[in-house]
């Protein structure tokens, strides 16, 4: 296992990086604009809609996942020999994007609530782009549990 797969198996730390990715999510769409902003607020309020707390279960489902996907990453950043996680992240944002979105890509696929599946079709189109926007804060969160 990697270092974030490592922290995932620790329930106090998992609650912990789960807590602190749903802020990651809020902030990320809290900072769109435009009509895209407008629709990714909109899904997003749909899906909060669908019940309360969706989005930390959702993240709680996704994250050892997520992790198997991070932990490459990292670890190549590690052997690099660099020390700004950030700008790594941000360097190869998309093919971490990439390999974030084909796990909710399959999960939204075989989602049980049709509106869920509904707003990740509607967002998906963009989601490589929102995603590579969020490294920055993907790399902090990263950073604050296990770098």
């Amino acid at each position: 296992m990697g270092a974030l797969s490592d922290a995932m198996q620790d329930t106090t730390r998992r609650r912990a990086i789960v807590d602190d990715g749903v802020k990651v999510v809020e902030a990320e769409v809290a900072d769109k604009s435009g009509l895209t902003g407008l629709a990714v607020k909109g899904a997003f309020k749909a899906v909060q809609g669908i019940k309360p707390g969706f989005v930390g279960r959702a993240l709680d489902n996704l994250m050892p996942d997520f992790a198997k996907q991070i932990d490459p990453f990292y670890d190549r950043f590690k052997a690099s020999g660099q020390t700004d996680l950030r700008a790594y992240f941000v360097k190869h944002g998309d093919e971490i994007a990439n390999a974030l979105l084909s796990i909710t890509d399959a999960r939204a696929r075989n989602a049980d609530h049709r509106s869920v599946q509904k707003a990740y079709e509607t967002l998906r189109p963009q989601g490589v782009t929102h995603t590579v926007a969020a490294m920055p804060r993907l790399a902090e969160l990263v950073k604050k549990h296990i770098g």
